[in-house]
């Protein structure tokens, strides 16, 4: 799979941080009717209103992000980056990666 930001980490790597129980946050930036077709958890922040919610988010955590395929995640990381979050993580290639290589019953679209 291609790197999608500098940033990212594998669908395995996430299924780690959870059974390790790490403490990180997890954030879905897909569409509300997205996640109703399936989701792996996490907060919803859509792309859309990324920007505009950046401050409920905070700064000081383990971020990992993901939507669909991994690109719209890997904007959301750019941008919390640039607004000076120093760990913050693209799941690479999404929940449909998960699907495909972790948990085959999520629901691809």
């Amino acid at each position: 799979m291609s790197k999608q930001s500098d940033w990212d980490i594998t669908v395995e790597d996430l299924k780690k941080l959870r059974e390790d129980g790490a403490g990180f946050v997890l954030i879905d930036v897909r569409e509300p009717h997205e996640r109703e077709i399936c989701e792996i958890g996490g907060d919803l922040i859509p792309l859309g209103s990324f920007a505009a919610r950046i401050d409920e988010i905070d700064r000081g955590a383990h971020v990992v992000v993901y939507c669909r395929s991994g690109a719209r995640s890997a904007k959301a990381v750019t941008a919390l980056r640039a607004a000076g979050f120093g760990n913050a993580w693209n799941v690479q290639g999404g929940i449909l990666a998960w699907a495909d290589r972790i948990d085959p019953s999520v629901t691809k679209y």
